[in-house]
């Protein structure tokens, strides 16, 4: 176990170090990962994705889902079935912040009508 010292500084452990092929002088990034810290090493930084590109890869997983749905043919489709349940899409989500309209979610329960 590492102890943080004075001035901040942690050292990484040498079978770590050896691991990841860090060595003096290297660069590594600390993140926030809910309730730990996490350690990233320079060569496993990743650069960021374009919205674009994230709307792409999530829109390939989505029909990946789809096909492994049709194939074992589950009765009622994950993905379709949620998006009938809860009103609204993936692609309203996206119109938040311009000046388009807003996402109104109706939350009330059916019987809420009398009260």
């Amino acid at each position: 176990m590492s102890k943080v010292t004075s001035k901040y500084q942690v050292s990484i452990p040498k079978h770590l170090a050896e691991a990841y092929r860090l060595q003096p002088g290297d660069e590594i990034d600390f993140e926030e990962a809910g309730p730990v810290i996490r350690i990233v090493p320079p060569q496993a930084r990743r650069p960021a994705l374009s919205t674009a590109e994230r709307l792409r890869l999530f829109d390939a997983a989505t029909t990946r889902q789809a096909d492994r749905e049709d194939r074992d043919n589950i009765p009622y489709p994950i993905f379709s079935h949620a998006r009938r349940e809860r009103g609204w899409s993936r692609e309203d989500l996206y119109g938040r912040g311009s000046a388009g309209p807003a996402l109104v979610v109706d939350t009330r329960d059916d019987n809420d009508d009398d009260k």
